[in-house]
């Protein structure tokens, strides 16, 4: 018996002995991670120009534990609020957990998710703030063992007004700066110096994404200084557009053609926003400026080349058909591209993609919109949600193929659960209302208006929008009321 005892003790000795020496890495990779955690990379600098505002990057993240971190947010209608839930992985199982009601109010992002507090070197608050998350921003993987692609977006809804759904994801192990970028950024008007700032994630936020108490905030030194700048000129852009040339073999679709039966996109209107009046002194007329999207729904992508005629600013344009596995199956003739010169544009447009018109109060047309053509783009998620969206699309972000004068062919496209908006900016975006009496009107925005592309349907191709319109000649006002809870 004592030979057994003593033989159990050895063992048990050397297994603790084994214990002792299993590697640190070994130790931490099997640790549990928290659902979700707010790190800092460390001290971070600021740069600003003479007399310019601070747009601060506090240089802190949310990073994901061993599953991804995902939310969706939709609308039913545009009378009825937004409801947001997020998608919790249990066991190999999804299930939906509803945000509570009112915190999320648009498709920007998790509003008020995070507080920053900034006191300068002597103590003194010098700013307090609740931001926005995009949890679609700049993600990276944080460690060697993490996926090594992320599905979600690398965008929030943040300038359509009148999406209707959006997806916001943070794949396992990755991790999304909490800062906006620097164009949302609340500006702050600070001396040069040295700060410090806690970022902290707000209630009911750290409850909900499972935020151990310890990993919420983060306390980090800023430190601002002003520059000279270089005196680089940036270029100026226009609807969307990089004009990039493409210089393929001049020529018409090889393989498949003809219109086959399956997948088709949707194109749908929005209604118009961003609706003021405006005067051009020099031709002494009034005006009705507005912006405009066009979408795609649908099983397919919308997808347009067009090919150059000899020694002529037309291009013939063809429309693209994809199976479910992308694999082309078909094109047909839908119209042609034009060389727009004028500033704002200077690439080539397709002639037959929306209409804009002015309607009365009949519904009668009162004025038609100089604007005929567009270079498509995905400007904007409209609604991720879609069972065929395309979250990560290419021509985005002011780098479509629109093409510049010397292009010999142009692809142009739009990804399901994607729009296309033209701003109120832009040449032809806006309706000359001179002559017209003050009183009632709709803006009308009509999606492939002469049926020249191929779509599931055209039943859903129309928007109104309606305005007032007031005022005397050379100072006329505009109106325009909400449209359910979105006034814009």
């Amino acid at each position: 018996m004592a030979g057994r005892a003593h033989r159990r003790s050895a063992l048990l000795a050397a297994a603790v002995a084994v214990l002792a020496f299993v590697p640190e890495s070994t130790a931490v990779a099997a640790a549990p991670e928290p659902p979700s955690r707010l790190v800092a990379s460390g001290a971070v600098t600021v740069e600003r120009p003479a007399g310019g505002a601070v747009r601060l990057d506090t240089g802190t993240h949310v990073v994901a534990g061993n599953a991804p971190f995902e939310v969706r947010a939709t609308r039913a209608s545009y009378a009825e609020p937004i409801v947001a839930r997020q998608l919790v992985r249990v066991g190999g199982r999804r299930r939906e957990v509803t945000l509570p009601p009112g915190l999320v109010t648009d498709f920007g992002g998790l509003t008020a998710f995070t507080h920053l507090s900034l006191r300068d070197a002597a103590g003194n608050a010098v700013a307090e703030l609740d931001e926005t998350f995009c949890p679609n921003g700049d993600a990276v993987r944080t460690r060697p063992d993490a996926p090594a692609t992320s599905p979600y977006p690398r965008r929030c809804a943040s300038f359509a007004p009148f999406a209707l759904g959006a997806v916001w994801g943070i794949q396992a192990g990755w991790s999304v700066r909490t800062s906006p970028p620097p164009w949302a950024a609340t500006p702050l008007f600070i001396e040069d110096g040295t700060y410090t700032a806690v970022v902290s994630v707000n209630q009911p936020y750290r409850d909900l994404f499972g935020f151990p108490p310890g990993q919420s905030s983060a306390t980090v030194q800023v430190t601002v200084r002003t520059v000279t700048p270089l005196g680089v000129t940036a270029a100026p852009h226009s609807h969307s557009h990089a004009d990039n040339s493409l210089t393929p073999a001049t020529g018409r679709p090889a393989g498949a053609r003809g219109v086959p039966a399956g997948p088709r996109p949707d194109l749908r209107a929005l209604p118009a926003f961003s609706i003021y009046p405006s005067y051009d002194e020099a031709g002494n007329r009034d005006h009705v400026a507005f912006a405009a999207t066009v979408w795609v729904a649908g099983t397919a992508p919308l997808v347009v080349e067009a090919f150059r005629r000899p020694d002529q600013d037309v291009m013939d344009a063809y429309q693209y058909f994809y199976d479910t596995r992308g694999r082309q199956v078909g094109s047909a003739p839908v119209g042609t591209m034009r060389w727009d010169p004028r500033d704002g544009h200077h690439h080539w447009h397709f002639t037959d993609f929306a209409q804009y018109r002015l309607l009365d109060a009949d519904k009668k047309v009162a004025v038609r919109s100089g604007k005929e053509a567009f270079c498509l783009a995905n400007t904007d998620a409209i609604d991720y949600t879609l069972p065929h969206a395309n979250w990560q699309p290419v021509n985005t972000d002011l780098s479509t193929w629109c093409g510049n004068a010397s292009a010999l062919a142009v692809r142009q496209a739009l990804d399901v659960g994607n729009g296309d908006t033209y701003h109120q900016d832009l040449p032809g975006q806006s309706f000359d209302i001179t002559d017209l009496p003050n009183g009632t009107y709709h803006i009308e925005i009509v999606a492939n208006p002469n049926h020249a592309l191929h779509e599931r349907t055209t039943a859903n191709n129309t928007a109104l929008r309606e305005i007032v319109i007031g005022g005397t000649p050379g100072d006329r006002t505009v109106e325009v009321p909400p449209l359910g809870l979105v006034d814009a």
